[in-house]
């Protein structure tokens, strides 16, 4: 299988079950509702929306919506370029994962962006959205709603000691913020980066390029061949 095609499919895979598990939840949940992972409090569907940035961060005022949604078009389509860039030098197969992951994670996030205004009636604390409502989605394009959804709060509302500075006997919460497949895959991406292909930040596409640090050696002459004498040609 080409490397393109299986970026391709890498690609399309994560989009899918992060749209599948978007819609589902829009369809299905009010705003705000939960739903315990198998009998575990720690690991949750727990539904809210946001203005796009990930894990539930926002960009304020319909400008700042507008300016991140296209933020994260060009942010693709350079990508894009990226990748097909990568190919074409014959990457490795981790370094294009790891792009394809944050590829399609951006993308992700701004088809919600992009057409969830368009296509859902707002959801609310009391009503389930609806697909394709009589009258119209809830916002215009590129100014749709990005759909939350994972929590994973393992130390939940605990009150922490005197001695902790500045947040000493206030409720704590690990891991707070609410985030998607979209959001997940890009953090993965990012840090498989880091981690596993340290040397692309120094500009090496591939890590069997690296020069050695041993200068060349000449070859040993063959036997009996005399050296020829440079100070007489």
């Amino acid at each position: 299988m080409k490397p393109a095609t299986k970026v391709t499919l890498l690609v399309l895979l994560i989009l899918l079950i992060d749209q599948t598990l978007k819609i589902w939840v829009k369809t299905h949940l009010e705003y705000g509702d939960e739903i315990f992972l198998f009998g575990w409090k720690w690991a949750r569907i727990h539904f809210v929306e946001n203005n796009g940035m990930a894990f539930g961060l926002s960009l304020g005022g319909e400008y700042g919506k507008l300016a991140l949604s296209l933020f994260r078009i060009l942010a693709v389509l350079f990508l894009i370029y990226y990748l097909r860039f990568l190919i074409k030098e014959k990457a490795s197969l981790g370094l294009l994962a790891s792009f394809s992951m944050i590829l399609a994670g951006a993308v992700g996030n701004i088809l919600d962006s992009a057409f969830y205004g368009l296509i859902f009636s707002e959801s609310s604390h009391h009503t389930v959205a609806t697909l394709f409502p009589p009258g119209g989605g809830y916002a215009g394009f590129l100014h749709g709603m990005v759909v939350d959804m994972l929590y994973f709060p393992i130390v939940e509302d605990k009150i922490l000691p005197d001695w902790v500075p500045f947040a000493s006997n206030r409720p704590f919460t690990f891991f707070r913020p609410v985030f998607n497949i979209a959001d997940s895959a890009i953090t993965v991406g990012v840090f498989s980066l880091i981690l596993f292909h340290r040397q692309f930040f120094s500009g090496r596409i591939h890590p069997a390029a690296e020069t050695s640090a041993i200068p060349d050696t000449p070859e040993p002459k063959p036997e009996g061949e005399e050296e020829p004498n440079r100070a007489n040609p």
